[in-house]
């Protein structure tokens, strides 16, 4: 197959969270498969890769404020696998992938509308003419749109498309101003059939009305935005189109995240001898300035502080559960009053808490390896990696069961983590004290910990899954 895979981040060349990560495997883990795989995404200013080279081509899209004009550079990442940058300096050459310290750009609009119709004329310039067009989230909505609005009768008319959406909360909604800034025919502004959300217009709801697929990133969380509670009101919308709606796990890094090999850490292991996670348990106390000798339980947590990822309930239920001997250390930033309040923890407790506020890649790995058991209490959560990090590292995971959590981690009485339903403190609180419990139970929790470390969360079980998908399409 030939896929073109749209994305507006792309690691290790840019990233704000999960969609970099997966844009940077998934198309690599597709190429491995044998498909031939062209990645398109913006060329920002913080992208500074000698590597990059010209294509010789460039593109010129034509649209009511003006002509918006850019080079197409490239780079070859493996004989299947090439990357295209959409370079140009009016719309991507200012710090920020999506804002600024003032907020989000204000013509966010125009700049995702070049990537989403810029990447079809990438094809056309390139001759690449793909089976499938892969698609990620509101920055891309308006290519299905423009595909069948403006390039039928063209050779890219017969690709599929596919849209994945890795967060729901994130739709791209502006004014609907824009249907005459960027020349998009009114009679797509309805309710019914075209963009029209609440008197704006909505780049995900186009995406979503006008794809062939839908995918999300887990089966519970595309079975979660069907309902009111989950749905940010398109729920109607993907309820309607839930016979083309798939879940599929996330994979993860296997070649970053693995125990054996991670010179991050003091000294690796594996499940068949977990030693060397004593050694980074000691090395993470350490690390946050606890006593190395304690024998209670270490409870880490790396994370996004965001409304979304349960932080106000960790706050919350931490004092009374430090009332008992376990350690605490918490590595994160972002609102202000969660770090505030970690902060606050960590003055209350001294002796038990340890709290770095911030981002440290090597700190992030040592408290996967060295905690004893890993908390992501999340309102909601798409998919997550971090669970399936800490299985790997033979770290216990204490999850909320939605979305990706409840797919990813066993919850039995011998499964490899421990899941509570309720988005409540005494939920949460119980679900600790299972863990200490857990804890007092060594040959268990060792039985919990290698299962974890046995289960595959690969990036090539997943594209595989996508690539059957794909195939599916093509013989309709």
């Amino acid at each position: 197959m030939k896929i073109l895979y749209v994305a507006s981040e792309v690691t290790p060349f840019s990233k704000t969270g999960g969609l970099g990560d997966v844009a940077g495997a998934l198309p690599a883990e597709l190429a491995a498969l044998g498909h031939e795989v062209k990645v398109v995404t913006p060329r920002y200013a913080s992208i500074q890769d000698a590597r990059l080279t010209p294509t010789g081509h460039q593109l010129e899209l034509r649209f009511p404020f003006g002509v918006e004009r850019g080079p197409i550079l490239s780079l070859r990442q493996s004989p299947n696998l090439e990357v295209l940058f959409l370079e140009n300096e009016h719309f991507y050459g200012r710090s920020g992938i999506y804002g600024d310290s003032w907020g989000e750009f204000g013509d966010n609009h125009r700049r995702f509308a070049y990537l989403s119709i810029g990447a079809l004329q990438v094809a056309q310039r390139l001759r690449f003419f793909p089976d499938i067009i892969h698609l990620n989230d509101w920055q891309t909505g308006l290519t299905p749109v423009a595909l069948q609005r403006g390039f039928q009768g063209t050779a890219l008319a017969r690709a599929k498309t596919v849209l994945t959406i890795h967060n729901l909360a994130y739709q791209g909604q502006f004014g609907k101003h824009v249907m005459d800034e960027l020349g998009l025919p009114w009679d797509l502004f309805n309710a019914e059939h075209g963009l029209e959300f609440w008197d704006a217009v909505n780049f995900l709801k186009g995406g979503i009305q006008f794809s062939d697929a839908l995918t999300t990133v887990s089966p519970t969380y595309a079975k979660e935005i069907q309902e009111p509670e989950g749905g940010a009101s398109l729920d109607g919308l993907l309820r309607r189109r839930r016979g083309v709606l798939t879940g599929i796990i996330n994979g993860i890094d296997v070649h970053e995240w693995n125990p054996e090999t991670d010179t991050y850490l003091p000294t690796r292991y594996g499940a068949n001898d977990l030693s060397g996670k004593a050694v980074c348990r000691r090395a993470l106390l350490r690390r946050a300035g606890l006593r190395e000798d304690t024998q209670a339980p270490v409870f880490g947590i790396v994370s996004r502080l965001a409304w979304q990822k349960g932080v106000d309930l960790l706050l919350e239920v931490m004092p009374q559960a430090l009332q008992s001997d376990i350690r605490f250390v918490a590595v994160g930033s972002g609102e202000a009053r969660f770090e505030d309040g970690l902060r606050a923890l960590q003055h209350q407790f001294p002796e038990q808490v340890g709290t770095y506020i911030g981002f440290d890649p090597a700190l992030s790995h040592l408290v996967e390896a060295g905690s004893d058991f890993f908390i992501m209490p999340s309102r909601y959560e798409p998919c997550g990696l971090n669970q399936m990090y800490s299985l790997r590292y033979g770290t216990v995971p204490i999850v909320r069961a939605t979305g990706g959590l409840v797919d990813t981690v066993d919850g039995g009485m011998d499964g490899d983590g421990i899941l509570f339903e309720a988005f409540h403190p005494a939920a949460l609180l119980a679900a600790l004290r299972r863990a200490q419990a857990l804890y007092a139970e060594p040959e268990r929790l060792l039985a919990f910990r290698r299962r974890g470390m046995g289960r595959d969360f690969s990036w090539a079980a997943s594209a595989r899954k996508y690539e059957r998908l794909f195939a599916s399409l093509l013989t309709e």
